[in-house]
C-alpha cells in the first residue's frame, strides 16, 4: 500500500537559529482567523449561540437525556458542571456502564493513590457491556492495576531525581517540565505519574511553590522551553493559567512555552471562547494534545481542537 503524508512535517520550534519573530508573526495571523471565524458578532447570533461553545453530538445528547435528565444543555456544556460531577464511585458507575466483577471489586476496595474520576461526557463515549473495550479499560479501575511485577518502579519516567525544586523536573539543559496540579479532571489508569495524586503534601497549586519554579526557571538562562503539565493544566481557572503565562513571558530566555493536556479529550467544554482569547494573547504557544484512541475523536473533541488552531 502506498504510503500517504497525513500532515507536513514541522519546522524546529523558534530556538537560538531560528526566526521567533517570523514564528510569531505566522502564529498571530493564523489564529486570529480561526478567532474571527469561530466568533461572530453577538448581534449577529442566535442566543443559543451564546452559551454552547459548539454543537453536542447524537451519542452525547441520547446519553444526557437518558442518565441526567434534569440537567440542561446549558449546564451539560459548563465545563465547571462536568468537573464537579466526574464519576467517582461505584454506585455512580454501576449506573451508567455493566461493571464485571474485577471492575466492581477494585472500585469498592480501591489500592493505590491514584483515585477514579470520569467526567460524565467522557462516560458517554465508554462501551455499557464490554469490560474490554479500549476508552474503558483507560479509565475503570481494575484489581490488576496495583499488582506491582518486578522491575516496575513508581516512578517509572526517573522524574523525581531529576526534581531540583518541587514542580520542576530538570532533564535536559534547555527545557523543563513544570508541574502546576495534580488535578485532572478524569484520571488515565496508565497514568506514569499516579504517585503523585495520593500525596496531599504533593498539591501544586500553591503560591509559594509556583514562585520558587518560576525562581528556578528565571535563574537559569539557559532554559528556553517550558512544558505546562501535571495533573492537567486546563483544569485550572483562566486567571491562574494567564498567571503562569504573564509569568513565564516576562522571562527573557523562555522562547517555547507548551501545555501537555487531555482536556479536549476528556472535557472539551471546558475550551471556551474565554479561554481562547486569554491563550491568544500569549502566541506562540503549543498545546500537546492526549489522545489515547480514535474512539475519542468525537465532534465536541474536534470542535474543541479546531477552537485552539
Amino acid at each position: 500500500m502506498e504510503n500517504e503524508t497525513l500532515f507536513n512535517e514541522e519546522a524546529e520550534p523558534p530556538g537560538p537559529t531560528t526566526d521567533l519573530a517570523a514564528m510569531q508573526d505566522k502564529a498571530t495571523r493564523v489564529f486570529s482567523l480561526s478567532m474571527n471565524h469561530q466568533q461572530p458578532s453577538l448581534a449577529k447570533t442566535k442566543p443559543e449561540r451564546l452559551y454552547f461553545p459548539f454543537k453536542d453530538s447524537p451519542r452525547s445528547r441520547a446519553f444526557r437525556k437518558k442518565h441526567y435528565p434534569e440537567i440542561s444543555r446549558i449546564e451539560w456544556f459548563d465545563w465547571r458542571w462536568q468537573f464537579q460531577n466526574a464519576i467517582r464511585d461505584v454506585h455512580s458507575l454501576d449506573a451508567i456502564i455493566h461493571l464485571s466483577d474485577n471492575e466492581r471489586q477494585a472500585m469498592m476496595h480501591p489500592s493505590g493513590d491514584l483515585p477514579v474520576a470520569i467526567t460524565p461526557y467522557y462516560a458517554s463515549l465508554l462501551s455499557v457491556q464490554d469490560p474490554s473495550d479500549p476508552l474503558r479499560r483507560s479509565v475503570v479501575p481494575v484489581v490488576d492495576e496495583c499488582l506491582h511485577t518486578k522491575g516496575e518502579e513508581e516512578d517509572p519516567l526517573g522524574e523525581d531525581v531529576d526534581s531540583p525544586v518541587p514542580g520542576i523536573v530538570h532533564r535536559y539543559p534547555d527545557r523543563v517540565l513544570f508541574l502546576v496540579t495534580d488535578i485532572c479532571s478524569t484520571y488515565c489508569r496508565y497514568c506514569t505519574r499516579s504517585r503523585i495524586f495520593g500525596r496531599q503534601h504533593q498539591c501544586f497549586i500553591d503560591s509559594a511553590k509556583w514562585e520558587k519554579a518560576l525562581a528556578y526557571i528565571e535563574s537559569n538562562p539557559n532554559i528556553r522551553d517550558v512544558l505546562l503539565s501535571g495533573g492537567d493544566p486546563l483544569t485550572l481557572s483562566d486567571d491562574r493559567i494567564e498567571w503562569l503565562l504573564s509569568r513565564l513571558k516576562d522571562i527573557p530566555h523562555v522562547e517555547i512555552v507548551r501545555i501537555g493536556t487531555k482536556v479536549p479529550t476528556v472535557l472539551p467544554q471546558r475550551i471556551t471562547p474565554a479561554l481562547v482569547s486569554m491563550l491568544k494573547k500569549y502566541h506562540p504557544l503549543w498545546m500537546s494534545i492526549h489522545i489515547t484512541h480514535p474512539d475519542e475523536l468525537t465532534p465536541e473533541m474536534s470542535a474543541a481542537c479546531i477552537r485552539l488552531a
